[in-house]
């Protein structure tokens, strides 16, 4: 799951998940959740591929949302590929990062392999060494 948010700005909500490069607007909160998936449907670009957002807490003004998927490793791919690009890194800088082959870390952007969590990890280190994987309740509060 990504971590994204929703934010009240005059008469619109603001919509954005940061990992993936989404971000949209709507008159309605329910209208931008709406659209907040719908544009990681369209950055993910896979048949059958679905995302739900769910808000899990915040004030009246913004809300964290959770951004779940019918395909994991799609989602991982796509966070990958976008999170790539924003550092201006290649295939083979990537690659050089993890003592890796050039095919073998593609294999992940296409979502063609689901990375186990370390792996996640591993690969989210050399993209984008400034995000963190998080774990926390799904309802945004803790236990």
């Amino acid at each position: 799951m990504l971590l994204g948010t929703l934010t009240k700005r005059k008469a619109a909500w603001i919509a954005t998940c940061e990992a993936i490069g989404a971000i949209t607007q709507a008159g309605t909160r329910q209208s931008a959740i709406a659209s907040l998936a719908d544009a990681v449907e369209i950055l993910v670009d896979k048949k059958g591929f679905r995302a739900k957002v769910s808000e899990v807490g915040g004030d009246r003004d913004e809300r964290t949302v959770l951004i779940d998927s019918t395909a994991p490793a799609m989602l991982c791919a796509a966070v990958l590929r976008y999170q790539r690009g924003r550092s201006k890194l290649s295939l083979t800088d990537v690659a050089e990062r993890l003592g890796k082959s050039r095919n073998t870390y593609a294999t992940y952007e296409r979502g063609e392999r689901e990375p186990s969590l370390s792996q996640f990890r591993e690969l989210l280190a050399a993209v984008a060494p400034d995000l963190a994987l998080l774990v926390g309740p799904r309802n945004g509060r803790a236990a």
